[in-house]
């Protein structure tokens, strides 16, 4: 492909995702057509991987940005046991696209590799951030807790785990609130 044929086909299919995948919508990439190097000049390659990359990071931070607030409103350690929980959900779906079939090996290592990193370091600051705490003289106790909240819940599980295979994982939003149930007797 060259010229004006590479601004619309598999590369306009996989940028109108990527936009709305970032921003969070719960969009399904399993009809995204494959993307080979060879079929791209490599500066158009290069400018779908910063895409890629772009709407990754923007997705990472929303994800961030989403477990802070969640973890800052929770009353009780079971409150933030479950944030972190359900932010591993959110895990999943950026794990997804990092594992999408269509990338090339390469961009999905790498990808892969980048949100490894993330979660590992993510889990460091929030364990680090104990010890500030304690330093400052926060109660023990309520630092012991969020340790052991923290511990039980870590948010590097997502790490060995598969990516969901299920297609329909890229639309479940496990973070939205729960339909309420009647039970009658």
């Amino acid at each position: 492909m060259s010229g004006p044929a590479t601004l619309g086909g598999p590369y306009q299919a996989w940028a109108d995702f990527l936009e709305r995948w970032a921003g969070g919508e719960p969009v399904d990439g399993a009809g995204l057509p494959p993307l080979a190097p060879g079929d791209f000049p490599a500066d158009t390659l290069d400018r779908l991987r910063a895409r890629l990359e772009s709407a990754f990071n923007q997705r990472l931070q929303g994800w961030a940005d989403a477990l802070t607030a969640a973890m800052n409103a929770a009353g009780d350690e079971f409150a933030v046991g479950r944030a972190v929980a359900q932010a591993r959900g959110g895990l999943h779906r950026v794990r997804a696209l990092a594992a999408h079939p269509a990338l090339p090996e390469e961009l999905r290592a790498q990808l892969a590799g980048l949100l490894d990193d993330t979660v590992r370091r993510i889990q460091r600051d929030l364990e680090s951030d104990l010890e500030r705490l304690t330093t400052l003289g926060a109660d023990p106790r309520v630092v012991e807790a969020r340790r052991r909240t923290l511990r039980d819940n870590p948010l590097t599980a997502v790490i060995a785990q598969p990516p969901p295979a299920d297609p329909s994982g890229w639309s479940y939003d496990p973070t939205a609130a729960p339909r309420r149930r009647i039970i009658t007797g």
